[in-house]
């Protein structure tokens, strides 16, 4: 029973992919993704709730999952079922104004699936290097659908993306190379297995590694939006369509920094908790430094929500220097709520993309007249996004936060949060123009319906803001994955 339970996640989206590689993209297969997401997070579900209980669950030696799997799959699976639900409305609109052809939708669907299953593979190896394959897998699958359009824009942003977070990879991959061989003279047989070498991390000769995690954290960090490879992922964002943007910012970002979370427990059984402190710290900061001074006067939405993207990952890698049971709490925590709410804010961004013709802030105006649930959305959705409560970026940034001073990181706490303040002025003044702002002359395009685009907003804005007021169950296994990225487990 555990093992299908481990294998569905990664085999539904495959079988998902050839149901519309062979039926296309139709108004009968179309609602195939959402059986899909929810299949997914189901299987998710009960996977935490058997490895919070019994403990790991392994398949061939070749795929794990743990508390912390399971919670990564578990935000995996919330967010494609909230892309699930906006992805009809969005391809019907573009089909009705000829943007795209069924031959292009039927490829969109079929990346899309592919692209999730390559994500689930990222998270349930357990080996770094399939880890790596998979993300990497990720690149190739989402250059073509950022370039989906075929202007001259988006085949650029498509481009910049591959060879930025292509040049990532290959120094992650250095790295792991070079941690390869400080496994291989340890005498623990390790190899690449995460959990063995988290067990003998203590045998690994610590300069070796220290060369190793280096590598490996700018690599992974490039496709997780760290500074200083970062460059790519407000273009990226703001050509792909919608609900590729919202995966690309509500998981993709997550997965590749829950591979650096997964070699930072090894470096701090190999090196003590210092030297990635420092290296994340430093990221951190740089990170909210380049998202706080190009969110002040930007001009497009899409790349406004993307900017917002790189201060996630940043309040990620400052989370995750402090380390300790809280703050390692509170980075999954934001992780989950950060997913619900971006995938949220890219659907609406793209709903009024195709609404209004236009991605500058300046020519949308008066949104919450001519589209008012589509307005409150966004708005609840931004404000959600700078943190304030119910919702559960409110916790996860308190935890954050609390967890930096009491670990006597004051200076570099106070100096990230005075960020966070800059970038959430700068979101709510910028969405506020648009929601509140003079409506322009011209007219909303007619489009069709988008019910189920409505649907999906509203249910990730309510399950971030329950999360936010009673987490439950996800508790449990969230203090479990913490365990596990404190080295306690």
């Amino acid at each position: 029973m555990s093992t299908l339970l481990l294998l569905i996640p990664l085999a539904v989206p495959v079988m998902a992919a050839a149901m519309y590689a062979a039926a296309g993209w139709r108004r009968p297969s179309a609602p195939v993704a959402v059986v899909s997401a929810v299949l997914c997070l189901a299987a998710a579900v009960l996977l935490a709730r058997l490895v919070v209980d019994d403990g790991p669950v392994m398949v061939a030696g070749l795929l794990r999952v743990d508390a912390l799997s399971a919670f990564m799959l578990i935000v995996i699976a919330s967010v494609a079922t909230i892309v699930a639900l906006a992805t009809p409305a969005h391809l019907a609109t573009e089909l009705a104004a000829g943007r795209i052809d069924r031959r292009d939708a039927r490829r969109h669907a079929v990346l899309v699936q592919a692209f999730l299953a390559a994500m689930t593979l990222a998270v349930l190896a357990a080996d770094l290097g399939v880890v790596w394959v998979a993300v990497e897998a990720t690149t190739i699958v989402t250059a073509f659908l950022v370039g989906q359009r075929r202007t001259r824009a988006a085949v650029e942003a498509a481009w910049k993306y591959v060879v930025i977070c292509s040049t990532g990879i290959a120094l992650a991959l250095l790295g792991l190379v070079v941690l390869n061989q400080a496994s291989a003279h340890s005498g623990t047989g390790a190899g690449l297995d995460w959990a063995a070498l988290a067990a003998g991390a203590s045998a690994l000769d610590p300069d070796v590694t220290r060369l190793a995690v280096l590598l490996i954290v700018l690599g992974f960090g490039a496709k997780a939006g760290l500074a200083p490879l970062h460059a790519w992922l407000p273009d990226a964002h703001s050509q792909a369509p919608a609900p590729v943007s919202a995966l690309m910012s509500g998981v993709l970002l997550s997965v590749s920094f829950y591979a650096i979370l997964r070699v930072k427990v090894i470096a701090d059984g190999a090196l003590g908790p210092t030297f990635v402190r420092v290296l994340l710290l430093a990221a951190a900061l740089a990170t909210l430094l380049v998202s706080a001074s190009l969110l002040i006067a930007q001009r497009d939405y899409k790349r406004m929500l993307a900017y917002s993207s790189i201060e996630h990952s940043g309040l990620l890698a400052l989370g995750a220097a402090i380390g300790g049971p809280l703050a390692s709490a509170a980075v999954l925590l934001h992780v989950l709520g950060h997913g619900l709410v971006k995938s949220v804010l890219f659907v609406g961004a793209g709903r009024i993309l195709q609404l209004t013709g236009t991605s500058r802030i300046d020519e949308v105006g008066g949104l919450a007249v001519r589209r008012p649930v589509l307005a409150g959305c966004v708005g609840l959705g931004v404000l959600a996004l700078v943190g304030l409560p119910p919702f559960s970026l409110f916790a996860s940034e308190f935890g954050i936060a609390r967890a930096g001073f009491e670990a006597s990181l004051g200076w570099p706490t106070a100096l990230a949060l005075v960020l966070v303040v800059v970038i959430a002025a700068a979101l709510v003044g910028h969405t506020g123009r648009m929601l509140l702002g003079a409506a322009p002359e011209q007219p909303l395009v007619p489009c069709p319906p988008a019910r189920s685009t409505t649907v999906a907003m509203v249910g990730g804005l309510a399950a971030c803001a329950t999360v936010g007021v009673v987490a439950g169950p996800l508790t449990t296994l969230i203090d479990a994955a913490a365990a596990i990225l404190t080295g306690a487990s």
